[in-house]
């Protein structure tokens, strides 16, 4: 056994691995603490030193896209989430309000490979995946990576192109692979796919099938900027000058090493009864079409476990649910009356407990 002592004053341990770092007990004059650490105590802390770090890497990211994306920190961290969680992001909003600029910023703060794929009505698979192109010097065929052979891919105004184009993504998005012509290849890790998607009602725009709206971790909306906000944009230089000279906030090895760890946060059984009395409510309500699937759920946890790893914390508390709840099932669950499907995370939070007991 070591012996630590801390001057702070006395208040409860809220983590799993501050509560094992084997507290003794009050020793000598108040405000001194003298806690008795083991070798696997020793063990812990480190590990929790480590998500604090990776915590305020996280925070240097956000604060890097925040210079260029203003007024939208709560929509980057959520972005930031998304990544960790090793899932795709759909922005959806009227255009000019920064859809792109969020992807494009947020590839170059992680230091990640970046494409992009402008969606129209005349593009094809093959523009997306690659094809094999017949090379006559020595009569073989010669396989040529399309733009989906990225860390981050944008694919921009997804909604105009066509549902055959659209259909190209899904086994990407959800296998992590590309198969043409019979074979298949393995994309970049991270593989990270945000697609920007106008408002329906706008011509030239093809709805998304919901098998493709599900392969989507996470919908956010911008939405207009601040008038602050707003002014300021107008005052800087434009936003592309200033991303041509923004330097990496993180390299590739940082970020797998953060996404990685979100594997590792800790879910308890009770957390696990609140998400899936989340679950039961929307398959057993009228308020919604249909309830959320076991992907749906799953989701959710995945989403949940990221938030806590950026708020700084090694396990899923109550309120990381809540917190990702309207980007995971806003665009998963259909309300059967459409004026209140911006109401719907609301109301599904208000109805369902956190304490099974309350």
């Amino acid at each position: 056994m070591r012996h630590l002592q801390m001057e702070t004053a006395l208040a409860p341990c809220r983590t799993p691995l501050e509560a094992k770092t084997g507290v003794a007990g009050l020793i000598g004059q108040p405000g001194e603490i003298r806690v008795e650490l083991d070798t696997d105590s020793y063990s812990l802390r480190r590990l929790y030193l480590e998500k604090q770090a990776m915590k305020n890497q996280l925070d240097q990211v956000a604060r890097c896209v925040g210079k260029l994306v203003l007024g939208k920190d709560h929509e980057i961290r959520l972005a930031l989430a998304c990544l960790v969680a090793r899932g795709h992001l759909r922005i959806e909003d009227v255009p000019g309000v920064g859809k792109t600029l969020l992807a494009h910023t947020l590839a170059r703060a992680l230091g990640l490979k970046f494409s992009r794929v402008q969606f129209t009505s005349d593009l094809l698979p093959t523009d997306i995946l690659g094809a094999n192109v017949f090379d006559r010097r020595d009569s073989t065929f010669t396989f040529r990576p399309g733009p989906i052979f990225a860390e981050v891919v944008l694919a921009d105004e997804i909604n105009r192109a066509t549902p055959k184009t659209q259909s190209a993504l899904l086994e990407a998005m959800e296998e992590r692979q590309v198969t043409v012509e019979g074979f298949s290849r393995e994309l970049p890790r991270p593989f990270f796919v945000i697609a920007t998607q106008n408002p329906v009602e706008q011509v030239g725009t093809f709805p998304l099938p919901e098998s493709q709206l599900d392969r989507f971790l996470l919908r956010v909306t911008l939405g207009y900027p601040h008038p602050e906000a707003e002014r300021q944009l107008w005052r800087e230089p434009d936003r592309r000058e200033m991303l041509e000279t923004m330097e990496p906030c993180l390299a590739p090895e940082q970020v797998a090493k953060i996404i990685q760890a979100a594997k590792d946060i800790h879910v308890s059984e009770p957390l696990l009864d609140y998400v899936q009395r989340l679950v039961e409510h929307t398959r057993h309500s009228t308020l919604w079409r249909m309830g959320l699937s076991p992907r749906g759920g799953s989701a959710l946890v995945q989403a949940a476990k990221a938030w806590a790893l950026i708020e700084g914390r090694d396990y899923v508390a109550p309120e990381d649910v809540q917190t990702v709840l309207p980007g995971v099932v806003g665009h998963r669950l259909a309300p059967v009356d459409e004026r209140r499907r911006e109401d719907s995370s609301s109301e599904l939070l208000n109805a369902v407990p956190v304490d099974s007991g309350a």
